[in-house]
């Protein structure tokens, strides 16, 4: 209990030094776990949302934004599909589910989309299940609208150039989607007849160009393949979101790298920093080091007190770098949450933890280099040692 008692009036009597060797460590875990957890979260946050859109066939154009918009309901300018694909993809053999999409306007800064009935199948909705007249509208769990209430559309998003609201378009609503936990969440969706009457274009014919995208569901893998060969060339393109995802991640796998080197750099720059701050700590214990072995305690003894003294602070900064760390990637993720509608699930996995094992390892090893560096001095040097 002694090198306790001793360890602890050191903390004490050192309060200052330890707390900024403290919060040194912790910024650097905090950091390196923030950079994991985010973009772990965003993988897997992303390809939830994925998940529903098997197919999209939109007009020839960036992929990327095709996927944005439709998947992420990210406002955007898209080309328009001509109506002419619907039809066909509704008759196609290899096809069991099309619905259109039209995309472009907003209510309360929320997306505005045309569907038909077929998107709607097979969700639990409360209220209607179906749209049932031109005006009906069934909203998202989380745009906070309730059966019954009015929505006024606005063509384009509030404050752009070009916006203005649809002054004889009155929508109500009559059925809530289920929670799903993307941007789908906070969309309001009415059929897309409405839409075309209300942009003044008519319904069904050969030069329709109402639709932002359709959403096509194969009968088969095989049959899904074949759509994307046949739809993937001249005015039109075909993507599967998973894949344009996968090259996002490869993106964004290579900014993560590049940050986490920057966090690696940081890391040694507090090892380094704590390395000096430790030596400073010791030359300033060497009269008590020297007395403790003068009254022979063993250098066993005096490694280990020093050692364990500095784990103990190492201990400290990690645990507590990791929950300021998670805690910020939970608040990171909620904030992304908010904004764009995309559940971001932060979990610590069975590789963070051999992470930070890792880490406590390696600091655990470098801290020996000072504790054993206290036997550089004889105890008569150390006590001889002016203050």
């Amino acid at each position: 209990m002694i090198p306790l008692k001793i360890i602890y009036a050191d903390f004490r009597r050192l309060w200052g030094g330890a707390t900024v060797l403290i919060l040194l460590i912790a910024a650097a875990m905090a950091f390196s776990m923030v950079i994991n957890l985010q973009e772990r979260a965003l993988r897997e946050g992303s390809a939830r949302a994925a998940d529903r859109f098997d197919l999209i066939i939109g007009a020839a154009g960036s992929e990327t934004q095709l996927v944005l918009s439709t998947v992420f309901l990210q406002p955007a300018a898209l080309p328009l599909l001509p109506g002419k694909y619907l039809p066909e993809l509704k008759h196609h053999p290899l096809v069991e589910r099309v619905s259109p999409i039209a995309l472009g306007d907003s209510y309360m800064g929320m997306p505005v989309v045309g569907i038909d009935n077929d998107f709607l199948t097979p969700q639990a909705i409360i209220g209607a299940h179906s749209f049932k007249g031109a005006q009906d509208a069934i909203v998202g769990a989380e745009t906070g609208l309730s059966i019954g209430d009015e929505v006024i559309p606005i063509h384009g998003q509030i404050g752009a150039e070009g916006a203005h609201q649809h002054e004889h378009a009155h929508y109500t609503v009559t059925g809530i989607l289920p929670l799903t936990n993307d941007a789908w969440d906070k969309s309001i969706l009415v059929p897309i007849e409405a839409v075309w009457a209300l942009h003044h274009q008519p319904a069904q014919t050969e030069n329709l160009s109402g639709m932002s995208a359709i959403v096509v569901k194969p009968k088969t893998i095989a049959g899904a393949y074949q759509l994307r060969a046949q739809y993937r060339g001249g005015e039109t393109q075909a993507v599967f979101p998973a894949e344009v995802l996968t090259r996002l991640y490869g993106t964004l796998g290579d900014a993560r790298q590049v940050i986490s080197w920057v966090a690696i750099g940081a890391q040694i720059l507090v090892v380094i920093a704590m390395l000096m701050v430790v030596v400073i700590h010791l030359e300033q214990r060497k009269r008590q080091l020297g007395a403790l072995r003068a009254f022979g305690a063993p250098r066993r003894g005096i490694v280990g007190l020093v050692w364990i003294g500095l784990m103990s602070l190492v201990t400290v900064g990690l645990t507590v770098g990791v929950g300021a760390g998670y805690l910020a990637a939970l608040w990171i993720s909620h904030q992304i949450t908010t904004l764009y509608g995309m559940a971001l699930p932060v979990t610590l996995t069975r590789s963070d933890g051999i992470f930070i094992l890792t880490l406590w390892c390696v600091l655990a090893l470098v801290l020996l280099i000072p504790a054993l560096m206290t036997y550089r001095h004889s105890p008569a040097q150390a006590l001889n040692v002016q203050n």
